[in-house]
């Protein structure tokens, strides 16, 4: 004789296994997502260029070298409202990352300058190159986005470099 009660019991296993099956299915479905790389958020993320009010950044870019060889590019605009001086743009305008290796970079370039201090005039673009840079050892790789924070000292032309202030930045961008 069957009773009633394991009709039920063997109902509410398959309702579980059911269930279980649809669990496991989903599961693997957001791993194989996952693994692609079409659930990684930094891909989802826009390229970026942020420097407050007084700088604006006009253009920006970061190519990846093996070794010692990569570069990373900055087109700024003055937006202080008068001239400003960097009084070294070698030790002035500084790039890291949030790696724990340092990044270093063996070449600077500043649109019109060679040594000593710049003046940047007001509404003026420049262009900031930082050449022969660690791009590797800090973990940046090709077509993968890479965040560089700057830092920037500055003084206004009319003032004198007891009132230096900084400005910080930062480049969220895709590694070619």
């Amino acid at each position: 004789m069957k009773t009633g009660h394991s009709n039920k019991g063997q109902a509410a296993l398959e309702f579980l296994t059911t269930y279980a099956w649809a669990f496991l299915v989903i599961l693997i479905m957001i791993g194989a997502l996952a693994y692609f790389g079409v659930l990684s958020p930094s891909k989802l993320l826009p390229d970026r260029c942020n420097f407050g009010t007084e700088i604006n950044c006009v253009d920006f870019g970061a190519t990846f070298g093996n070794g010692n060889a990569g570069t990373i590019n900055l087109r700024l605009k003055n937006s202080v409202g008068d001239a400003i001086i960097i009084a070294d743009p070698a030790t002035d305008i500084v790039a890291t990352t949030e790696a724990s290796t340092a990044l270093s970079c063996s070449g600077r370039t500043l649109t019109g300058w060679s040594s000593g201090a710049y003046t940047w005039n007001t509404d003026t673009l420049i262009d900031v190159s930082l050449t022969g840079c660690n791009t590797a050892a800090v973990g940046f790789t090709a077509s993968q986005k890479g965040k560089v924070l700057f830092t920037l000292d500055y003084y206004l032309a009319k003032s004198s470099a007891t009132y230096t202030r900084q400005v910080a930045g930062e480049i969220f961008v895709t590694v070619t």
